[in-house]
């Protein structure tokens, strides 16, 4: 895998406001919550015509060059990258975002997973921390890898391993936009999740494809906008009218989601607007709000 020059390195480092330091595990929670805070998770690229890879190096590079985020192959795969590149040892694994059904053997290669291993202490016993920018509305902060529950506002997340240790399963909070997801302790390489991606990109049936969005999250919720919908879980809960005015909701993705989309091309700025406002209309009709 492509180290990260140290450019790209510097630049990512201050889309995150920190500075590199030695790994700890106050370093990595400050890292980790940066990331939830500045970097969105977002599909935008997708709706705007824009076929990314899942190269971690270029999406390393898209984050701190060109302000943008991705989904988890890019979220997590940039961030481990830039772990690495600090000093952390990082794994990446495979795993799966399930809904209310369930884990399933589909599901499997949906996501990536990293985990971090640092020196015991008292404070860190096991040493491992699960760690995960490409879930959107789940984790501000990484977790210690221990089975329970574990708190983070206004989410109650909780964490179970198979009796063996092959695997771990993550249960969000109800009010969280999944119902959980399960990895698997063996080392993953990015090929283990080209099929995934090309699937989740580009075909009709993928939630990706046929609704674009964009998450933040912070110490205390997230903010989602979803299509022309934008809204709020957690502290100042709330949903607004739909953004119909061009200006207004490209303003909005600059203001809440750190996303002025200055790089992109005009043609692209063009076809997302046209393709977001397309998904808009034909949910009214569904619903019965158009004739």
């Amino acid at each position: 895998m492509r180290p990260l020059d140290r450019d790209v390195q510097e630049a990512y480092l201050a889309r995150l406001g920190v500075v590199a330091e030695p790994p700890s595990a106050e370093s990595l929670r400050l890292l980790v919550q940066r990331h939830a805070e500045r970097v969105p998770y977002e599909t935008l690229w997708i709706h705007a015509g824009e076929a990314w890879n899942i190269d971690p190096y270029e999406s390393a590079a898209r984050i701190a060059l060109q302000g943008r985020g991705g989904y988890c192959y890019h979220m997590n795969g940039a961030l481990g990258l830039l772990l690495r590149s600090v000093g952390y040892r990082v794994r990446g694994h495979i795993g799966g975002v399930h809904g209310p059904a369930g884990p399933s053997s589909d599901a499997m290669g949906n996501h990536l997973v990293l985990t971090v291993e640092l020196p015991a202490s008292d404070t860190n016993e096991c040493g491992v921390w699960y760690v995960d920018a490409g879930l959107g509305d789940a984790l501000h902060s990484p977790l210690l890898l221990v089975a329970g529950r574990h708190d983070q506002p206004p989410f109650g997340l909780s964490l179970e391993q198979a009796p063996d240790g092959s695997w771990w399963h993550l249960t969000h909070d109800p009010e969280g936009g999944f119902t959980g997801m399960t990895w698997t302790m063996a080392d993953a390489r990015m090929t283990d999740f080209e099929a995934k991606h090309h699937w989740l990109s580009t075909s009709a049936e993928s939630g990706f494809v046929q609704v674009a969005m964009a998450e933040r999250r912070d110490a205390t919720g997230v903010d989602v906008v979803r299509g022309l919908v934008l809204s709020r879980i957690g502290d100042d809960a709330h949903t607004t009218e739909p953004v119909t005015r061009r200006a207004e909701w490209f303003a909005l993705l600059a203001e809440v989601f750190d996303l002025p989309l200055h790089t992109m091309a005009p043609e692209a700025r063009d076809r997302l607007w046209t393709n977001v406002v397309s998904a808009h209309h034909r949910w009214e009709q569904s619903q019965g709000l158009q004739p």
